[in-house]
């Protein structure tokens, strides 16, 4: 895994994370009967969302040195994931046909 895809892997881990971090401990105005004439019901009260971003920041550093370590390491290979032979064959060097 090269850099850049490394910071890629982060960026979607982040992303994925986030969003599951938005609506944890979500107000909305509804539920705390001060809606702002022009909003909605639905609308966030008080969303918190710097302090969501740092913690999300922590939580996906973590899965993403998870999931980095996995990779790097070899523990779960394309092989071990492909259930139904849906990949193909593997290398060459697999085949018999390397030298």
């Amino acid at each position: 895994m090269g850099p850049v895809t490394g910071v890629v892997l982060y960026v979607v881990i982040w992303v994925m994370t986030f969003f599951v971090a938005i609506p944890i401990r979500l107000q909305t105005q509804g539920e705390a009967g001060n809606i702002v004439p022009g909003t909605h019901h639905g609308s966030p009260e008080n969303h918190n969302l710097k302090k969501k971003a740092w913690i999300t920041t922590a939580v996906a550093l973590v899965i993403w040195a998870l999931v980095a370590w996995i990779i790097l390491t070899g523990r779960i290979t394309l092989a071990d994931i492909d259930l139904f032979t849906r990949f193909g064959p593997g290398p060459v060097e697999e085949r018999g046909l390397g030298g």
